[in-house]
């Protein structure tokens, strides 16, 4: 729990996790949200990068690649890499897709190292229900890799897409691991610990029951 309370603290702080009354684009009212973008510093990114590393490492994950939906994901998969080179002197490649498929020069819509028939480790900020990241998937199951699992900064753990800890891809049935720095479990024993945030409490446990998993 150190390392993620780390986190949370770090989130908190940078105000990428803020508690209050939020409109999702699922279309549900949400009683907290999280925003990576607000993570945009120099320090931040390379923190971030770090949280990552160190899951990814813990996992013993078998993998050959890394991959980041655009847009979050690149400055993500960007960070990532150099922390495992730095911190682990593992140097692993990466890759991110575009949101609009170039039609001139190379063309396609990937860039940075082939994913063709590779072990692929997606890298996204949040999961919610799951319905984004099915256009990973499909990107990557289209170039016959592997996807060894799915590493996320925040797990909302919702009714979706998808089946308990893992994301149910609807193509081929194949249930592939989440794998979370925090879960709205640790946000809810974080504020326990907090007596100023500690009101939120109610609202985070009636929202899970409605909506989580």
């Amino acid at each position: 729990m150190h390392w993620k309370k780390e986190f949370i603290d770090f989130s908190f702080k940078k105000k990428a996790l803020q508690f209050g009354t939020f409109k999702l684009k699922s279309g549900r009212t949400s009683p907290y949200f999280f925003n990576s973008g607000l993570l945009s510093t120099g320090k931040d990114i390379t923190k971030i990068g770090l949280f990552y590393a160190h899951s990814i490492m813990n996992s013993k994950i078998d993998f050959d690649i890394l991959f980041g939906p655009a847009y979050k994901g690149i400055p993500i998969v960007v960070a990532t890499t150099m922390a495992l080179k730095h911190h682990y002197n593992f140097n692993v490649s990466y890759a991110f897709n575009r949101k609009e498929k170039k039609t001139y020069g190379e063309k396609g819509d990937l860039i940075g190292t082939e994913i063709y028939r590779k072990k692929v480790i997606i890298l996204d900020d949040v999961m919610t229900s799951g319905t984004a990241v099915h256009h990973s998937i499909k990107i990557i199951e289209e170039q016959k890799a592997t996807i060894s699992s799915i590493f996320v900064l925040l797990d909302r753990q919702e009714k979706g897409k998808r089946n308990l800890s893992t994301i149910q891809h609807i193509s081929n049935n194949n249930s592939y691991k989440i794998t979370s720095i925090i879960t709205i479990e640790d946000l809810i024993s974080y504020l326990l610990e907090d007596s100023k945030l500690s009101k939120h409490i109610p609202d985070l446990i009636k929202y899970r029951k409605k909506y989580g998993i």
